[in-house]
């Protein structure tokens, strides 16, 4: 209302105020409730399965607002993903940590959990170093929803290659510093939406012989630093409307909570369904899905970027 007042007072005609307003709204770049609410939802479900989160989230916002949510969104609320590792996997951590912690001072204490500290060290640093150099290309021009629509269904192919020339004999006790940085590598291919984080470790755990659980759960483990450094770093940026839709404090704080929940239900969904079934059936879903967002962006219903 008292802007309303102010462009009446400044001499401009009701269809000028009206044409002004509207054109403020239409550009505003805020995100709402209901974005938060939904995209939240769909990185918690989708944040661990080899489906690609980003991918989704990217997808999702683009086919019912038109627009892009933004990678700094995406990277900030995958902190309530990360949460999610840190309690269900926390014994782990704390047994991995402090053993590290206690072989760097002493030499018999380096046993396997020493060792997986360091693992986990070395195998970050890959996907570390890509997202700082590539990190605007990673928010613009890798977002491009054909190159989504395209790694879903590419990297589908993967996942069935992995099941059919992997062992899956090896055991977590067996996990290497080689096995690590492999891994490491495959991690930064998630930088791409469409891709998967755990669809990429995962296939290249599968691919070097380890079992699938012990992938995943390894997967888990190597994702915690980058992500987390992702999303602290990207913090500043998800208010900012440059850097894609502004969201403000409540609504980052809803949408991690959101993500918390259903990303922790989510790991223990998986780790039980890996135990018995393979990958491959993941790539029953994204093919489809792939294929159907190349319809749409062809059909113009969906705009690229």
């Amino acid at each position: 209302m008292f802007a309303l007042l102010t462009l009446l007072n400044t001499s401009s005609t009701l269809p000028d105020v009206i044409e002004q307003t509207l054109a403020q709204q239409a550009s505003s770049t805020d995100l709402s409730w209901a974005q938060t609410i939904i995209l939240s939802i769909v990185q918690g479900l989708t944040e661990f399965l080899p489906v690609s989160s980003s991918g989704h989230l990217r997808i999702v916002s683009q086919l019912f607002w038109g627009e892009d949510a933004g990678a700094s969104f995406t990277a900030v609320i995958q902190l309530g993903t990360e949460a999610a590792v840190l309690v269900y996997f926390a014994r782990d951590i704390w047994r991995i940590l402090s053993a590290w912690f206690r072989g760097l001072f002493d030499k018999t204490q380096r046993g396997f959990d020493y060792r997986m500290g360091w693992m986990v060290i070395v195998g970050t640093i890959p996907v570390s170093v890509a997202g700082l150099l590539l990190k605007d290309i990673i928010r613009e021009g890798a977002r491009n929803l054909w190159i989504t629509a395209s790694m879903l269904v590419i990297f589908s192919f993967v996942f069935i290659l992995a099941e059919k020339l992997g062992s899956k004999k090896r055991s977590f006790d067996k996990l290497t510093m080689k096995d690590a940085v492999i891994m490491g590598l495959a991690q930064c291919l998630a930088l791409i939406p469409g891709v998967s984080r755990s669809g990429g470790t995962i296939s290249a755990g599968l691919f070097v012989g380890l079992n699938r659980e012990v992938a995943a759960r390894f997967s888990f483990l190597l994702a915690i630093p980058a992500v987390l450094a992702s999303g602290l770093f990207s913090l500043p940026d998800a208010f900012d409307p440059a850097a894609g839709q502004a969201a403000s404090g409540a609504q980052l704080f809803l949408g991690t909570a959101i993500a918390f929940v259903l990303g922790y239900a989510s790991i223990a969904w998986l780790l039980k369904f890996v135990s018995h079934h393979s990958f491959a059936w993941f790539a029953a879903y994204r093919i489809p899905v792939g294929l159907a967002v190349m319809g749409l962006l062809a059909a113009g219903v969906l705009q690229p970027i």
